[in-house]
Parts: C-alpha cells; sequence; structure tokens
C-alpha cells in the first residue's frame, strides 16, 4: 500500500473518532440541558461543609455540559449518613443527583457502626474533593485549660454534633489512644452551633473542626483572642500556618507506634477533607463531565474570588485521586481497623 493510501486510511480513521467523541459529548450536552441537577449537602448550612458546598453549588453548573441549573439543598442528619444512604439507594443514577458527604461518613462502615449505613463507600462515584483537611483542637480565652498537655489531667467540656462528625469522634479518639479528658457534650447541628455554644459558655472548646471550617466562622475570634489553638490532626508534617503559630501537632503526644497506626487508620480520612460524590451506576459519560466540570471549578477565577471571601481554603483532589484514597483506607490491615473501632466507641 502507497505512503498516500496509508495517509489517506489513518485520515479517515482520525475523522471517523473524532465524530464519535463529538457525537458523545453533544449527547451528554443534550442530557443537561434544561435540567435540574440536585446537589445534596450532608450537614446543616453555615457550618463549614454547607459553606463549601453553596459555593461549589454556584459555581460548577457552567462548567457542565448544557449548563444545567444546579439546585443545592442540605439535608442534615447523623453526620451526613441521611444523606449518603439517600443518595446511594433512592436517588436517580442518571447523573442528575450529587451530594456533599462528611469524610467521617466515607469511613463509618469500617471503623464505626455499619448497621446505620445502607452503602458501600468504594462503590460511591468521587468527583473530587475542594482539600486536604487540618483538623484543630480549640478552647476559649476562658477555659479551665491553656495547653493540650492540661487535658491529659483536667477536664474540659467540648461541643459534639453527628455520628460521623469528627467534632464528636475525634474528642472520643483522643480519650480512648491518648488518655484525654474531653468531656463530650452531644447534640449541636454541626460545627457552627457547637462554635456558638462555645461562646456563649456552654462549652469549653472544640476539636476536630475543620481548620478551613474555623478560618470560614472564626476569624474574628482569632483575630480578637478569643481562643487559642491547642493542637493539630492531619498529616505527620502538620500544616503550614498551623506549624507558623507553633500549634502542636497530635503526633508529638503519641507514645508508641501500635497508637500512632491507630490514629493513622482515622486520621487518613483527613487527606479528602470534603468529598464531593455521584451514586453507583451514572454512566461513565456522565461522570466524566462531572469530575471535568470540578476540576474546572477549583481553577475558576469567580469560584476562588467567593471562596476566598469566605475565607475558605481551596487545595483540591481530583475525583481519580479521592477513589485511591478510599481504597487505600479500605485496605488497611484488620488488626489496626478493629483498634481503630474500639478507640471510636
Amino acid at each position: 500500500m502507497s505512503k498516500i493510501k496509508i495517509a489517506a486510511l489513518l485520515g479517515v480513521c482520525s475523522l471517523a473518532m473524532l465524530g464519535a467523541a463529538q457525537a458523545q459529548q453533544t449527547d451528554v450536552e443534550k442530557f443537561y440541558t434544561g435540567k435540574n441537577v440536585d446537589f445534596l449537602i450532608g450537614s446543616a448550612p453555615g457550618g463549614g461543609y454547607g459553606i463549601y458546598g453553596a459555593v461549589l453549588g454556584r459555581h460548577i453548573g457552567k462548567h457542565m455540559p448544557g449548563k444545567p441549573n444546579i439546585v443545592a439543598r442540605n439535608l442534615d442528619g447523623a453526620g451526613s449518613i441521611t444523606a449518603a444512604n439517600l443518595l446511594y439507594n433512592k436517588s436517580p443514577k442518571d447523573g442528575t443527583t450529587f451530594g456533599a458527604i462528611f469524610m467521617g461518613a466515607v469511613t463509618e462502615p469500617l471503623t464505626g457502626d455499619a448497621s446505620v449505613t445502607q452503602y458501600d463507600p468504594r462503590k460511591f462515584i468521587y468527583i473530587g474533593s475542594a482539600n486536604k483537611e487540618t483538623s484543630i483542637c480549640l478552647v476559649w480565652h476562658d477555659a479551665p485549660v491553656k495547653t493540650f498537655d492540661e487535658i491529659l489531667t483536667k477536664e474540659v467540656m467540648v461541643g459534639g454534633a453527628g455520628l460521623t462528625s469528627s467534632i464528636r469522634q475525634y474528642p472520643m479518639v483522643l480519650n480512648n489512644v491518648l488518655g484525654t479528658k474531653f468531656k463530650l457534650i452531644n447534640g449541636y447541628p454541626g460545627s457552627r452551633e457547637a462554635g456558638l455554644a462555645m461562646e456563649r459558655g456552654e462549652v469549653n472548646g472544640l476539636c476536630g473542626i475543620q481548620w478551613t471550617s474555623f478560618l470560614a466562622q472564626g476569624a474574628e475570634w482569632m483575630a480578637n483572642n478569643k481562643v487559642r489553638i491547642i493542637a493539630q490532626m492531619g498529616g505527620f508534617a502538620g500544616d503550614d500556618e498551623l506549624n507558623k503559630m507553633n500549634v502542636p501537632k497530635i503526633w508529638d503526644f503519641v507514645k508508641n507506634e501500635a497508637d500512632k497506626r491507630t490514629l493513622a487508620v482515622i486520621f487518613n480520612q483527613l487527606e479528602f477533607g470534603r468529598p464531593y460524590v455521584l451514586p453507583p451506576g451514572v454512566p461513565a459519560e456522565r461522570v466524566a463531565a462531572f469530575r471535568k466540570a470540578f476540576d474546572e471549578t477549583m481553577k475558576d477565577p469567580e469560584f476562588l474570588a467567593e471562596a476566598a471571601k469566605a475565607k475558605l481554603i481551596i487545595n483540591p483532589v481530583n475525583g481519580a485521586g479521592v477513589q485511591k484514597l478510599v481504597d487505600e483506607i479500605y485496605n488497611t490491615p484488620m488488626a489496626d481497623v478493629e483498634r481503630a473501632r474500639a478507640a471510636l466507641k
């Protein structure tokens, strides 16, 4: 076959492939044009998850094929388990519903009470996460303790929320693993309400609130020296900004390798701090459209400007990256998982 004929044949093949790709793109665009897409935010409005979700919901639609209208609504309950159960079992599997769930809801079937979780987190389709997280423990300026060390010997009251919320889970874990004396006062809808309770004097502080959430709602407290940040939880290196503030890392208080592995099972979820998910079964081309839209939104100047105004830190992880992290957590050796489960009780 002559070189001219080969080149012509390759050209025909290339055009055919391009035409198929354009047809697929057109199909996705046609599907979403004029549609409403439901966005279930599995938290109370006003807290960190609620604020992040609301800002994302105002921008992601313009990056979707067909530019659908994103209809965001808060569905609080059991630390996002209510929203996760609904997304997994009852929501449409056609790409017209997605959600924001707590990272704790992702790990609850592994380390918590699997009887209340009617879903397999590995089968959710992850669109991405707005950021990696670091959690903090903080106390009000007139609390009976001033440092994390003191909580090893002196009781301090902290506000807690839903079953999988970090402000409920992390104080329990630290009590069980490190021997701290957090007295957990549960029943607050979320971190915002627990923070206001701290301001009113109902509790002395919070432990497990995400650093980004705190910046969004507690910047004034910091500016007026109303709070003390006494510890940070996350990666072994710590958060750069918190390190500059000389906030001690929780790893500084861990005495042995077994305890370090136990805490790592629980704190590794911070690597996908704010996950956004589709239910299983959504067609692959619509999944790809969502992931692409999420990635583009994370770079959108208008989104970033609104996020900065709301004091939100954007440090995204893409959908495939989150999916990989979830799989890695679920492949943790069972001995370490069992210790983590015990620590959460």
